[in-house]
């Protein structure tokens, strides 16, 4: 059985993120949950609540009796959680510059969410290079451009550059592993 609890979100607040599952809407508006005790699995329509500019928090229970919150994940692209350090260095007129140490926090098909360690001065529309190691068994090197989207300190959002291939190491990383 699944209940939806749709919550307001309060700036600032994030409700339990770490212990509450994040669970995909696909284009199709359906979502699949996971038990995280037996891996049952349930694929389940959720097209009510795509179109809500707000938080929606489902109970589930179960088959086998237990009992787990999940938040649905509306974003047109799944995103990986993560957490892999590298470099960053602007790209100006061909040369490199204002070079920084940097995390990548998610990434998806589309793009990457980044922490600075240092604020830097840094503007949206501004092509970066960024340079890391997936967490994968080959331990695969990324490097690629991408365009600033959004700048909410000490976070960035950013944008792979549309002849920016994503890669056969960072594809599977994104689904396979």
């Amino acid at each position: 059985m699944i209940l939806a609890k749709i919550e307001e979100k309060e700036s600032g607040e994030d409700k339990s993120a770490e212990t509450m599952n994040r669970v995909h809407v696909t284009s199709k508006g359906t979502s699949t949950f996971i038990c995280p005790d037996c891996n049952n699995t349930k694929l389940v329509d959720v097209s009510k609540y795509v179109n809500l500019n707000q938080t929606v928090t489902v109970n589930v229970k179960c088959p086998c009796g237990n009992k787990f919150t999940s938040s649905l994940n509306k974003r047109g692209q799944y995103r990986r959680n993560t957490d892999l350090n590298g470099t960053y260095s602007l790209v100006a007129q061909g040369n490199t510059a204002n070079v920084g140490l940097m995390t990548v926090c998610d990434l998806s098909m589309t793009g990457l969410k980044l922490k600075l360690k240092a604020c830097r001065d840094l503007s949206i529309g501004d092509l970066i290079r960024v340079e890391f190691y997936l967490d994968d068994s080959h331990r695969s090197f990324i490097q690629k451009k991408v365009t600033i989207r959004n700048i909410r300190p000490p976070y960035i959002g950013t944008e792979f550059l549309p002849r920016e291939d994503i890669g056969r190491s960072l594809g599977f990383y994104l689904f396979f592993s």
